[in-house]
C-alpha cells in the first residue's frame, strides 16, 4: 500500500469503490437495452429481479438477479484479495448501500435481496447457500419473493453462527435490519394480504 494512503484512508477507498459497484442499475439498463420499458414505471417501481420478471421477460429477470448478486460478490472478492476482512465486511456493507441508494437514479434504488445474497455466497459460502435456500424454500412454499427475503435476511445471521463463521454476524445483523427497513411497505402488505405474488404480471 503507497505510503499516502492510511489505514483509514484504505477503508473510506474500499467503501467508495464497494458504493459505486453496488450502485450499477442493472435492472434498468436491462430493460431499457431489451426494449421492456422503464422498470420505475412498471409494476412497484423496484429495479430488482422480482419487478423485472412483471415484464413478462424471465431471461432479463435471471439476468438481473444474477448481475445484482454478482455486483455484491465482486466488491467482496476484490476487497478480500487487496485489503483485510475490516475493508472486506466494509465494502459489502457498502456495495449494498449502492444498490439501495444509488446516485445515478437519485438514491431511488432496489431493495438489495440479490446483492445481499451474492455478498453472502462470497464471505461465507455455507451461509449463502444456507441463506439461499432459505429464500427459495419460503418463496416455492408462499409464492411471495418479499417474505422469502424477510426470512432469508432473518436466518442469516443464525446461520452465521451455526456455520462458525461468527465473524460476520455483526454485518449480517446490518444489512437484516436494512433489508427489513427496505421492505416495511411489502410487510404492510403481506400483514393487509395485498402482497403481489412472484410471477404476475405488471398491470
Amino acid at each position: 500500500m503507497p505510503d499516502f494512503i492510511t489505514p483509514t484512508s484504505g477503508l473510506i477507498l474500499w467503501a467508495v469503490l464497494g458504493y459505486l459497484i453496488g450502485s450499477v442499475p442493472f435492472g434498468i439498463l436491462l430493460s431499457r437495452a431489451l426494449g421492456l420499458g422503464d422498470l420505475r414505471k412498471i409494476g412497484s417501481g423496484n429495479i430488482g429481479a422480482t419487478n423485472v420478471l412483471r415484464t413478462g421477460s424471465k431471461g432479463a429477470a435471471a439476468a438481473t438477479l444474477l448481475l445484482d448478486g454478482g455486483k455484491g460478490a465482486l466488491a467482496v472478492i476484490l476487497a478480500r484479495s487487496f485489503a483485510g476482512e475490516d475493508a472486506t465486511q466494509l465494502a459489502a456493507v457498502a456495495a449494498f448501500l449502492g444498490h439501495c441508494f444509488p446516485i445515478w437514479l437519485r438514491f431511488r434504488g432496489g431493495k438489495g435481496v440479490a446483492t445481499f445474497l451474492g455478498i453472502l455466497l462470497a464471505t461465507s459460502w455455507p451461509v449463502g447457500v444456507a441463506a439461499c435456500a432459505t429464500w427459495l424454500v419460503v418463496a416455492a412454499a408462499s409464492r411471495y419473493s418479499s417474505l422469502a427475503a424477510l426470512v432469508a435476511a432473518g436466518s442469516a445471521p443464525f446461520w452465521a453462527i451455526f456455520m462458525g463463521t461468527g465473524t460476520i454476524f455483526v454485518m449480517c445483523l446490518v444489512l437484516t435490519v436494512l433489508i427489513y427497513v427496505r421492505h416495511a411497505a411489502n410487510i404492510g402488505r403481506l400483514r393487509a394480504g395485498t402482497e403481489t405474488k412472484i410471477g404476475a404480471r405488471a398491470s
